[in-house]
């Protein structure tokens, strides 16, 4: 069959990973993707220069030109409305073809999702397993068998789901991310994303994972995976000679979790990669030790979640356990080893007391990150927050349902509840102060207050905050900021080369003409690695609970 995968924005794992199972199955796979010029969901929205560098037309041109059997989409909240409306164009003009929707979205409200009569078939969860199942049944051109993790429609219009949740657990049995499929859009040759677990030890109220790791039970740490040191290296390996990156960037959750894990990972990716990486990590799961490893190993970069300094208010509503202490703590050791720190911080959260943001803005000051990524509040679908906020009345049952709509779901500023413009203003001048600890010098440091700010007009420092967070990061030369840089640059230029009737050219170099693919484990070279990481998952998971 032919499957066509569409994609927005930027890589995802998620596709990549099904395009590699299909392609393992024979199958056809073709990428039809979106740049999604200032409207990207994520990082940068301009409303009137999206409007202007629209692709969605081609995109469903180009599905229709490649003529697929089967096309599939992996929305997050904020890009589903726009894979929706895809969906349905795609539909209207070939009834034939099967749409598959899976992804973090999907598998929060999969009933809402596979009531759109654009919609076959709905994932939930993990799609490692049952996608060559839908595959299979599709090939034989049925429709009635139960599929786990799978609701979908029968030929009489009837929603079969047979219950129950299915994850991969041994990752290695699972081949290596299809990276040529997106080698026309994405230039690894700046940064190359993968994953070497999966899982978060964590059910914080505000994330997926929430409810994600609900699916296959209440014990997070079963469902922490991990694949081996030989199956993470040997995909980095063939990275490193097709495309050469100049940085490397881990997806995982938390990726320090496991000690033991990442003492054996680390210490090979030094000698047999060296490439500078950035990964993710939680206050938690981190102390001087590991530190110490991922500064040798070449890490440039962390990313950590700090959201809230209320302490009270990080246990009872975000459920987040980890003390102030053990997150200043974290900061001193990634300042000790030189490991510049981006930290994740939340405003405008329900209930939270504004207290929260001055402690906050105190830590800053005397424990200088890099970065600090603010995040204005979001109510995601299947969240304890949302429930939460239900419970409470801050939310109204329509409201809830824009939000599993993926129309709308920040809190106050959407939903047809504006801030108090004073409340707007406290937030936005934190949100300066907080921008501004990484660039000033130390004696401007100890005199900074977001009370100086509060006089300024909403817009003004909004956009202040805008050209900081810019400029900041470019003259940093942080990765991230260069590469999202370069990549609107280039699709600027492949926009106009289409207008033109140009073919534009691949976006990745390839350096050496090697076959991206891996042996999977018991069909080929690459032997499964003895670990002791299930031993130790139930330690962490206690540890977790217990700090």
């Amino acid at each position: 069959m032919r499957i066509g995968l569409v994609g927005l924005g930027s890589e995802q794992l998620g596709i990549s990973l099904l395009s590699a199972i299909a392609k393992s199955y024979g199958h056809e796979v073709f990428l039809s993707f979106s740049a999604g010029l200032f409207n990207d969901r994520y990082n940068l929205r301009i409303t009137p220069l999206g409007r202007i560098f629209d692709d969605s037309d081609s995109v469903v041109q180009d599905v229709l030109n490649n003529n697929p059997d089967i096309v599939c989409f992996s929305p997050l909240t904020s890009t589903y409305q726009w894979m929706i409306s895809v969906a349905q164009r795609l539909k209207s003009v070939n009834p034939d073809i099967k749409i598959v929707f899976g992804g973090v979205h999907s598998s929060a409200v999969p009933i809402k999702v596979i009531a759109k009569d654009c919609v076959d078939y709905v994932c939930v969860g993990e799609g490692d397993s049952v996608f060559p199942l839908i595959l299979d049944e599709l090939s034989n051109k049925e429709n009635n068998i139960a599929i786990p993790n799978t609701y979908h429609k029968s030929i009489d219009g009837k929603i079969i789901n047979p219950g129950g949740n299915i994850f991969t657990e041994d990752l290695n049995s699972l081949p290596m991310f299809d990276k040529p499929l997106w080698e026309e859009f994405i230039n690894f040759n700046e940064m190359y994303f993968t994953m070497a677990s999966r899982g978060c030890p964590f059910k914080c109220s505000y994330c997926f994972n929430s409810y994600f790791a609900k699916l296959y039970g209440d014990s997070p740490e079963k469902h922490i995976r991990y694949r081996s040191s030989d199956h993470v290296l040997y995909e980095l390996s063939l990275a490193k000679r097709r495309y050469n990156p100049k940085f490397v960037e881990f997806e995982d959750d938390v990726f320090t979790v496991n000690k033991s894990w990442l003492i054996k990972l680390l210490s090979r990716y030094k000698t047999e990669i060296n490439i500078p990486f950035q990964c993710l990590v939680h206050p938690t799961f981190i102390d001087d030790e590991i530190g110490k490893i991922l500064s040798d190993a070449g890490c440039v970069y962390v990313q950590m979640g700090i959201q809230s300094l209320d302490e009270e208010y990080k246990r009872t509503v975000l459920k987040r356990n980890e003390s102030n202490k053990k997150v200043e703590n974290a900061l001193k050791i990634f300042n000790k080893y030189k490991i510049k720190v981006k930290v994740d911080h939340m405003l405008a959260l329900p209930g939270e007391q504004i207290i929260a943001q001055e402690k906050a803005l105190n830590l800053y000051k005397e424990h200088k990150p890099y970065r600090v990524q603010t995040f204005w509040t979001n109510y995601f679908p299947g969240t304890e927050l949302v429930h939460q906020a239900l419970e409470k009345g801050d939310l109204t049952l329509e409201e809830v349902g824009a939000i599993n709509d993926g129309l709308s779901g920040e809190f106050y500023r959407a939903l047809g509840k504006p801030m108090r413009s004073k409340m707007l203003k406290t937030y936005l001048s934190y949100e300066l102060a907080f921008k501004l600890t990484s660039i000033l010098p130390e004696f401007l440091m100890r005199k900074l207050s977001a009370k100086a700010f509060t006089f300024l007009p909403a817009g003004i420092i909004s956009f202040t905050i805008f050209v900081i967070d810019a400029l900041s990061g470019i003259m940093s030369r942080n990765p991230d900021h260069i590469m999202y840089a370069k990549h609107i640059a280039v699709h600027l230029l492949r926009f106009v080369f289409k207008k033109a009737g140009l073919k534009p050219v691949k976006l990745s170099k390839i350096k050496e003409d090697i076959e991206f693919k891996i042996d999977l484990v018991g069909k080929g070279r690459l032997k499964r690695e003895k670990t002791d990481e299930n031993e130790t998952l139930a330690q962490q998971g206690e540890y977790a609970k217990q700090n």
